[in-house]
């Protein structure tokens, strides 16, 4: 299997396609194979290892729903209350179809959040609750480097503002929801998104590499980020959707959707415990029930194919809980069994687990144009599953 695997990953490195990745595999808890190839900086010849740090992107989101149910779980959160009840900001919304404004006939839950069917957008100038989104991230970038950075719970108050793209619960749209779910977990627990974090999950979990920023002596393991361009590898130093390139610095905006960075071993620990129903290494992080429902698709027989346009690779696939899952292994393009979960990042990271199978797989890259869940970590998936089971 390792020859297998690191044969893609040179194929992908010497064709420009990338810088370098690794890739962490556990069965039953236990560790199968590690691989590493290539760089995490060019410039500086850094080679990827195992202490490598990323930035997760939408890989946060699997966190921030863990969150969410350790509170459910507590009887703090109520999965179908409105979301108003807890972030006032969401009081009266209005949905805007192509220019038609009205009041929306329902309220969003907090459900809508984990399924992504609020009908609150990402920034997308196609429609007119994208191009209000567009503004708040605009402003939330604009003020990224002021003395007065704009902060979860402001960010929140901002979104509620905007107009939903569609009725609350009607349609599947991938959008801001997880960003909003931050902001209700500080509500509900009385702290900072990241200081929960902290105390639910990581400290418990032993996560010492995950967080919202990169403390300086840890930099140099932040790997550079890299696109692929006609005179190769360059790279791209973005603030995207108003995260600072370098996480040097504790940030006000704390993103349920995008903001966490951690390393493979660190996430490997939050996919060991949910496969093993909230357990890690005997202490109980979430409740078996919480679990269950989180790894479990939350979409309607009509919204799933809303999932899978645009994304082909999503065919057998549902939606919840801020997570894929796999409900028809027939049609998937990997080799995937029913009930796979997990979810990627926009820069190429990858985190899967196989509860059929014991199976967690965590991949690590830093590539913009990847897209979701790109050639290399397919081949590295099917690899895993063919020499696993």
């Amino acid at each position: 299997m390792k020859q297998k695997i690191l044969d893609a990953m040179k194929r992908s490195v010497e064709s420009g396609s990338c810088s370098g990745a690794n890739v962490l595999v556990l069965k039953d808890g236990k560790e199968q194979e590690y691989c590493e190839y290539g760089y995490r900086d060019l410039e500086k010849h850094a080679a990827m290892s195992r202490d490598t740090i990323f930035r997760l992107y939408s890989q946060t989101k699997p966190i921030t729903a863990a969150a969410t149910l350790v509170l459910a779980a507590d009887g703090k959160i109520d999965l179908a209350s409105p979301v108003e009840d807890y972030l006032p900001e969401f009081m009266g919304s209005y949905v805007n179809r192509n220019g038609i404004r009205k009041k929306a006939e329902r309220k969003i839950t907090v459900r809508d959040l984990l399924n992504m069917t609020s009908g609150i957008a990402y920034p997308d100038l196609t429609t007119e609750g994208g191009r209000q989104s567009d503004k708040v991230f605009g402003e939330l970038g604009q003020r990224l480097y002021s003395e007065n950075p704009m902060s979860t719970r402001e960010f929140s108050r901002k979104m509620g503002k905007i107009d939903l793209c569609f009725e609350p619960g009607e349609k599947f749209m991938y959008g801001a929801s997880a960003d909003i779910l931050g902001a209700l977990i500080e509500t509900v627990s009385g702290k900072s998104f990241g200081e929960f974090l902290q105390k639910s999950l990581f400290d418990p979990l032993g996560m010492k590499e995950t967080g919202f920023f990169v403390p300086e002596q840890k930099r140099n393991r932040l790997a550079r980020v890299y696109e692929e361009t006609e005179n190769g590898l360059v790279e791209v130093k973005t603030d995207h959707l108003g995260l600072r390139y370098e996480r040097d610095v504790e940030p006000a905006f704390e993103s349920g959707g995008a903001g966490l960075c951690s390393t493979l071993d660190d996430y490997s620990k939050f996919g060991e415990m949910l496969l093993a129903e909230g357990n890690y290494r005997g202490k109980k992080i979430m409740s078996a029930a919480a679990v269950r429902f989180m790894t479990h698709g939350g979409l309607t027989p009509e919204q799933i194919p809303q999932l899978q346009k645009g994304w082909d690779w999503m065919s057998g696939y549902t939606y919840g809980n801020l997570m894929r899952v796999c409900q028809e292994e027939s049609q998937t393009s990997l080799f995937s069994s029913k009930g796979e979960y997990g979810w990627d990042g926009w820069l190429g990271t990858f985190f899967s687990n196989e509860p059929a199978h014991g199976i967690t797989l965590v991949f690590g890259v830093q590539q913009v144009g990847v897209g979701r869940t790109g050639i290399l970590i397919r081949q590295i998936k099917n690899i895993v599953m063919s020499e696993l089971t």
